[in-house]
């Protein structure tokens, strides 16, 4: 997967991702593979009529699909469809209401991940020692122009897929994060 070519999505696309439930039922499905709207409904809080009716959105404009090994008559399963997705083109065409979907996917995908590390956080005690140690926090404050910031994010994702795919023994889902984005200064702000 680390020679996959991103995606890029295209306006509609990142409007019909631009739903709350959507962003959370994506992060899901990357996250921890594949599931049912069942399942999904159950770890999101909503009820399986509703994961169900937003993953068919979601498949309609190629987030998920069907995951034909898993399904059978009554239960379908769905999984993320594989591969880099980029949208960042899309959120900012000067289109009616580009910008507003890819700020909602954002705040949606942030406060997603915030969730996820502060979950990580309070159930931290219950991880073996091994673990702990190996959690990695970090900032690092740098002085770059808007070329050298792209350059930086393109290795730090080469570098994510580099790992992407990978299994050993004692290997379990980990949540890399990473951001990239110029300080506004106080008067900016």
């Amino acid at each position: 997967m680390a020679d996959e070519q991103a995606r890029r999505i295209g306006v509609e696309a990142l409007k019909a991702l631009a739903h709350p439930l959507r962003v959370r039922i994506f992060s899901e499905l990357t996250s921890y593979g594949p599931a049912t709207a069942s399942a999904l409904a159950g770890r999101l809080g909503e009820s399986s009529g509703s994961t169900s009716y937003h993953l068919r959105q979601l498949e309609k404009h190629g987030y998920v699909r069907e995951d034909p090994e898993r399904g059978n008559g009554r239960d379908r399963w769905w999984e993320r469809v594989p591969g880099p997705i980029e949208f960042g083109e899309a959120a900012y065409d000067s289109s009616p209401g580009a910008r507003e979907a890819g700020d909602l996917v954002e705040r949606e995908f942030m406060d997603v991940e915030n969730q996820r590390y502060a979950d990580y956080w309070r159930g931290r005690a219950g991880l073996p020692e091994v673990w702990l140690r190996a959690h990695q926090t970090g900032s690092a404050a740098l002085r770059l122009d808007p070329a050298e910031l792209e350059e930086l994010g393109g290795k730090v994702w080469a570098l994510f897929e580099e790992y992407r795919g990978r299994e050993s023994a004692g290997s379990r889902r980990v949540d890399v994060q990473f951001r990239g984005f110029p300080v506004v200064e106080k008067e900016e702000g």
